[in-house]
């Protein structure tokens, strides 16, 4: 029984270990592996303001409809300008482990390109 109880309690020593470094290696240094820019938060306020104000798509809409064309999951998002023109830039991991960058007209919503 003693024996038994050893065995339980390690195990779960370990196990909230393992966790506990998975869960310290998750999470890297504020703004170190920012994939958009040091100017994300700036990014991602002006996408609000523009949402609240009715001059942008909201994020959420886009997202929904890159998900209905290719199933998987976002990775990442930003508010930039190409052509003189507000877009956001999607990183999107498909179901089949295939990365695709979408470019998206923030004011309309449609899909002008993949990378």
């Amino acid at each position: 029984m003693k024996r038994t109880f050893r065995l339980l309690f390690s195990a779960a020593v370990l196990a909230a270990s393992v966790a506990a470094g998975a869960v310290a290696r998750a999470d890297p240094p504020p703004g170190r592996y920012d994939s958009l820019g040091a100017d994300w938060g700036a990014q991602q306020n002006e996408a609000r303001r523009g949402v609240k104000q009715g001059r942008y798509i909201a994020l959420e809409k886009v997202i929904g409809e890159i998900n209905r064309r290719t199933p998987g999951y976002q990775l990442d998002a930003g508010l930039e300008e190409a052509g003189g023109k507000p877009v956001y830039r999607v990183r999107w991991a498909a179901a089949n482990g295939r990365r695709i960058d979408y470019i998206v007209d923030a004011v309309s919503g449609a899909i002008l390109s993949t990378q």
